[in-house]
């Protein structure tokens, strides 16, 4: 990542804190989520439908939690409160890894942490759409993803050294992700000070069914291929169970994260800052198409090197289309129901993200390692099209 001067001058001190809480939060629940899957299926002797279960519910809550996250943030037009009781309730499930003696404990403290995911995501990005002004959204949304996708992959890099030191001891490994998450918390609530309330946002948005009418068709268009995205993209736990079944050791199987976090990491901010020049349709096909490609050597590769290019591309879309698509979801939402726009949008891709999964892990179990992938490369190649529909259903409207 390259920033300048010029970066520096138009997004405000709050997103660079919120960056790096994100950064530390990530290191300590990346250290615990990539060595989960293989700890569950090695370990524990979890089976993949199980391991696509557990991910599929522990995501999709964090997406449903949003839309209550979200639309109290705007009810109550504060959202630093809500964000440190969600890294909170993140940091205080860490311990339950390293002391969990079941898959149902591993699900109770996968359930808690991703709650608290939750709870603080949709005020957090609300709280960058207040702190940063509109021009310079696109940049402040990819800085504050590339910032996470740091830890994203320090995480793992970490977890894959302390496995080849302490000789494959997990629980120390989960021990040692603690450290980071309760210092997350502790930036967040001396480092981030709420804005005054802007007067866009000075009356309180009801929460009830009427706001949803609020939310325009531009709006309800990003929430639609935002879950068809969700459709194609399942769980990135299925990356390190294709690593470790294409031969890669236990010990060295969060390098897959690593790897793509890598290039999310590189690649979030540059096209962050291209969604603020250039249409955003055109670079959520490329997103797409990317996805498309990545899913084909995912399924098609036979050795861990084979599925290198791979998960590149799968970092690559990533940094595309996911600070991109909360670009969107700010520029379509009325102010004063940003956090419940992020909560909506959220809810459909957590639904979504619990189908894919479940369907990634039957397919797993049922037709072998390959076909989850491939899956996902029709759905993506799916969302494709519909983007190319609503364009030429644009085109008509405005030439009608």
């Amino acid at each position: 990542m390259q920033f300048n001067s010029a970066t520096t001058s138009v997004i405000p001190r709050g997103v660079w804190v919120l960056g790096f809480v994100s950064l530390l939060m990530d290191i300590s629940s990346e250290m615990i989520h990539s060595l989960l899957p293989v700890y569950l299926v090695t370990v524990m002797g979890a089976s993949a439908l199980l391991v696509g279960v557990i991910e599929g519910v522990a995501e999709s809550t964090t997406m449903v939690v949003k839309v209550f996250s979200g639309a109290l943030s705007d009810y109550l037009g504060k959202r630093k409160a809500l964000a440190v009781f969600g890294y909170g309730l993140g940091a205080i499930s860490k311990p339950f890894f390293a002391m969990a003696g079941s898959t149902g404990m591993v699900f109770g403290a996968r359930f808690v942490d991703r709650v608290g995911k939750g709870i603080r995501g949709a005020p957090r990005d609300a709280l960058v759409a207040d702190l940063v002004r509109p021009e310079a959204r696109g940049a402040a949304y990819g800085l504050r993803q590339s910032l996470d996708t740091v830890g994203a992959f320090s995480g793992p890099l970490l977890a894959v050294g302390l496995m080849l030191l302490w000789a494959n001891d997990f629980r120390a490994v989960f021990w040692v992700a603690v450290i980071p998450a309760v210092l997350a918390v502790a930036l967040l609530y001396f480092g981030v000070a709420e804005p005054e309330k802007a007067s866009e946002r000075g009356a309180r948005a009801p929460i009830n069914w009427r706001t949803f009418r609020s939310l325009g068709r531009d709006y309800w268009w990003v929430v639609g291929i935002g879950g068809a995205f969700a459709l194609a993209r399942f769980s990135e736990a299925f990356l390190v169970l294709r690593v470790q079944k294409a031969g890669l050791s236990v010990a060295w199987a969060p390098l897959v994260l690593i790897v793509m976090n890598l290039v999310f990491a590189l690649s979030a901010y540059p096209f962050g800052k291209l969604s603020d020049r250039i249409s955003h349709t055109r670079l959520l096909f490329l997103g797409l198409a990317a996805l498309v490609v990545a899913d084909l050597f995912l399924a098609l590769g036979e050795s861990w090197q084979a599925l290198l290019p791979g998960i590149l591309l799968w970092g690559l879309h990533m940094g595309i289309t996911q600070g991109l698509l909360s670009t969107m979801v700010a520029a379509t939402a009325p102010a004063g129901l940003r956090g419940t726009a992020f909560g909506v949008f959220s809810l459909v891709g957590g639904l979504t993200t619990l189908v894919a999964s479940v369907l990634a892990g039957w397919l797993w179990d049922s037709w072998g390692a390959a076909f989850p992938f491939y899956a996902g490369a029709f759905f993506a190649a799916a969302a494709m099209v519909l983007i190319v529909m609503n364009k030429e259903n644009s085109n008509a409207r405005a030439t009608g």
